[in-house]
């Protein structure tokens, strides 16, 4: 297990460089001047000279990726143009905020979706598996900034029950988990559904209904675990997609997270904070994806030969 987990962190280093690679490069190629951006359009051309020179811009593109790559090797993501400071500095002191957000929405997600999956799925064909597939679709082609207004207009600005942007108490949580949460939750809606159905056809669940075990425990007990294999790998994908996903939930509702940090960044081509931004998200997926594989081998002790 040990020397599987090794050799997974070892893979992320190809990828942090693709990454960065193809993010730094698209950077360069989006239209507008850096230091237009940052320091505005009326500032004097002295100033803005003084600042492409000093921020290595007036460099070719492929030396600054180098330098680039050469502070990351040593743990340094940058420096923002924009406000002077550490990168890593900017990024962590968001990144609880955009943690606590993402936990929430898994929580809300997995909390709703488990038990309606169960249920549609040993209830098949009921108006009730009918009306969870269908919201569950919904919940799939529904924008999260879409939803997220919607949700702003109807509980903000009509009843006034939740506040529309900020992070002042739980209440503030509320729009914007249901808001990320809804599509995770349809997706774990639908694969616990089609999964507890492969199993509950299966001979041992017959058996056990035969000898006389209650509809309960044959479904949580048994069913459910030999069920959980595909769900705990979307239940992973999902929260790795949730840190990264919540950059628009995040600007919606003024969240201040990384995601917030991230657009604003775009906006005024600050390439170090978006570079940052960009591959602690990436080492963020990878890392809940690696975690995912070794609950794999809890969950069916089969796997464990695999790892070896």
């Amino acid at each position: 297990m040990y020397k599987y987990v090794i050799k997974r962190l070892l893979m992320l280093i190809p990828v942090v460089i693709g990454v960065s690679f193809m993010v730094f490069f698209i950077m360069s190629l989006t239209p507008g001047d850096t230091a237009k951006a940052i320091l505005g359009e009326d500032a004097p051309k002295e100033a803005l000279e003084k600042f492409r020179e000093e921020s290595g811009l007036n460099d070719p593109v492929p030396v600054q990726y180098g330098r680039y790559m050469m502070g990351l090797v040593k743990g340094d993501l940058g420096e923002s143009y924009k406000t002077g400071r550490s990168v890593a500095a900017e990024i962590f002191s968001r990144f609880p905020a955009t943690l606590k957000l993402s936990f929430w929405g898994m929580v809300f997600a997995v909390g709703l979706s488990i038990p309606i999956g169960i249920i549609s799925a040993t209830k098949q064909y009921s108006i009730l598996d009918n009306v969870s597939m269908v919201l569950a679709l919904l919940g799939i082609a529904t924008p999260n900034f879409w939803l997220g207004l919607m949700l702003i207009i109807a509980f903000s600005l009509h009843l006034g029950w939740f506040p529309s942007a900020g992070a002042e108490g739980w209440v503030s949580l509320v729009l914007p988990v249901i808001t990320l949460g809804t599509g995770c939750m349809a997706n774990i809606t639908r694969t616990t559904r089609s999964s507890m159905l492969e199993v509950v056809r299966q001979d041992y669940i017959r058996t056990a209904k035969a000898k006389g075990v209650s509809q309960r425990v044959t479904v949580w007990k048994h069913a459910l675990k030999n069920a959980l294999m595909p769900v705990v790998t979307v239940i992973g994908l999902q929260f790795g997609s949730l840190l990264g996903g919540a950059v628009l939930t995040e600007t919606v509702f003024a969240w201040p997270g990384v995601g917030t940090f991230l657009i604003n960044s775009i906006k005024s081509k600050d390439t170090p904070a978006v570079m940052g931004s960009v591959i602690v998200f990436c080492v963020c997926f990878s890392i809940v994806n690696l975690i995912v594989d070794i609950l794999y081998a809890y969950i069916d002790p089969r796997i464990k030969s695999k790892y070896k």
